[in-house]
């Protein structure tokens, strides 16, 4: 036999619309301050809703708003841009750094009148082979030239300062003689006499070649009172076995300033001269291509 069902009692979905009444009392006069009318299916939606509301309020924190910087594990979305431009920046100045370091390293050894290691790039001679590469002139270069020579043939101008193939910084900079006298030695780079000897009288002051700023001014055993000065153009001059030096390091000067007396001063000087060194860019190249003696 089946099981016969109470007719007093309601299933629990009915009953989820039973109402109660919620009371709040004051306990010492038992006065009633408030009361609500409820059921179990308002108070369920209430607390669904509010559930509901607390998790859409917390995503849209967690995805919008700075907060969710300080939750553990989640990243920052800028942070590997930020990472990859500062990573680029160190990189720059890791470069950097190394090349004034190899700077200084070459003006320490021409201070010290030690050899230069070459900067070439030496390895590529090994897979290059140079005797594959032939240089021909098209035909409609050719007709180019000949236009040009055709019209510029009887003009008076002089073009060969212009197309001269000594470096665009030559042109750019008027050189100062830095003493007037006899060359005993010129520049010879096979022999690592990285510079010229120039003899004059005694007491002669030596001069600025350029505008610029001593960036040393001492004195050596080999060399004697020496002086470098920083010319702008990535430029560099030397003054060696000077009797005095009339300036300081850090001093500007501008090009014809005096700044030493001739002398013959230092281990590997046979008489009062000037040991003149011209420098660009780390390398030594022969004074008397840029200056009139």
């Amino acid at each position: 036999m089946g099981k016969v069902k109470s007719p007093g009692k309601k299933k629990w979905y009915y009953r989820l619309r039973d109402k109660y009444r919620l009371v709040i009392l004051n306990e010492a006069t038992y006065e009633e301050k408030l009361s609500f009318r409820l059921s179990r299916l308002n108070v369920f939606v209430t607390l669904t809703t509010t559930a509901l509301v607390l998790i859409i309020l917390t995503i849209f924190i967690i995805a919008f708003t700075p907060i969710r910087e300080y939750i553990p594990g989640y990243m920052d979305p800028t942070i590997p841009s930020r990472v990859y431009a500062l990573d680029i920046t160190v990189d720059s100045l890791e470069k950097s750094m190394k090349e004034k370091d190899r700077y200084i390293e070459r003006i320490r050894r021409i201070i010290m009148g030690e050899e230069l290691e070459s900067e070439g790039p030496d390895h590529l001679d090994s897979y290059i082979n140079y005797d594959t590469i032939t240089l021909r002139r098209s035909k409609e270069d050719s007709i180019l030239r000949a236009e040009y020579e055709a019209q510029n043939q009887y003009n008076l101008y002089n073009f060969s300062s212009r197309i001269s193939n000594k470096p665009e910084f030559e042109k750019q900079y008027l050189f100062f003689s830095p003493l007037k006298g006899i060359l005993v030695n010129t520049f010879n780079i096979i022999n690592k006499h990285y510079g010229i000897d120039i003899v004059s009288e005694e007491g002669t002051p030596v001069k600025s070649i350029l505008d610029g700023t001593v960036i040393f001014a001492e004195w050596t055993i080999e060399t004697g009172n020496i002086i470098g000065i920083q010319h702008s153009g990535n430029f560099l001059s030397i003054y060696k076995h000077n009797a005095r030096l009339l300036k300081n390091q850090g001093d500007l000067v501008k090009a014809g300033d005096p700044i030493a007396i001739i002398g013959g001063s230092g281990e590997l000087s046979t008489g009062p001269h000037l040991h003149f060194e011209l420098w660009h860019k780390g390398t030594p190249v022969n004074p008397e291509e840029y200056i009139n003696f």
